[in-house]
């Protein structure tokens, strides 16, 4: 039986996508199923155009309900992956899953962490305070933003007059790069036999 991952994603997807081609082939981890909050997301044309089965369940659902969870364990889900996912992961899922929930963050943590802390707005933060490099962070989640213990990190240097557009495409080559690797790394590390 491969490992399964559930993949949570509110936005366009890219690294949803990147994710499904990076394990297309692979027997031993498969993306099983996307789950978003947002019904007008990029990333349900992304898991039409792969045939991976994808649900909808809403910021309200995820607060008050068990749909996700039920989801989940119906599909007999390993590990949780969040791919640009925007909503806090209920304690109830973190329960279930504990240390199996991943998540990659457009900065180095601890810095630029934290609610809010997404997209644009980190790369804004990151060239407005000086700094000279930014990176991303892939993490365990826990039931604070962006506080998980860290598992990888690597850096991208900021060049002078850096957007927050360039800065972007920077971060993106790197969760492109790097983010399937680790997922596939910390599955092998935690589910072999």
């Amino acid at each position: 039986m491969p490992i399964k991952l559930a993949i949570f994603a509110s936005g366009a997807g890219t690294n949803t996508e990147n994710l499904i081609q990076y394990f297309k082939e692979n027997e031993n981890i498969e993306v099983a199923v996307i789950i978003s909050n947002r019904s007008k997301a990029g990333v349900t044309d992304i898991a039409s155009k792969y045939d991976v089965p994808h649900y909808l369940v809403t910021k309200e659902e995820f607060d008050t309900s068990e749909k996700a969870l039920q989801i989940l364990k119906g599909m007999e889900i390993d590990l949780i992956v969040l791919a640009g996912f925007l909503i806090k992961v209920p304690d109830s899922i973190l329960n279930a899953y504990p240390g199996k929930v991943l998540n990659i963050h457009p900065a180095l943590l601890p810095d630029f962490g934290g609610k809010g802390m997404y997209g644009k707005y980190v790369h804004e933060a990151v060239i407005a305070s000086g700094k000279k490099e930014s990176g991303i962070t892939i993490h365990l989640v826990n039931e604070n933003y962006d506080e998980g213990k860290v598992l990888f990190q690597v850096k991208a240097i900021l060049d002078e007059g850096e957007t927050s557009e360039s800065l972007a495409q920077k971060i993106q080559a790197l969760e492109h790069e790097h983010f399937p690797k680790e997922v596939e790394k910390y599955c092998l590390e935690q589910f072999q036999e």
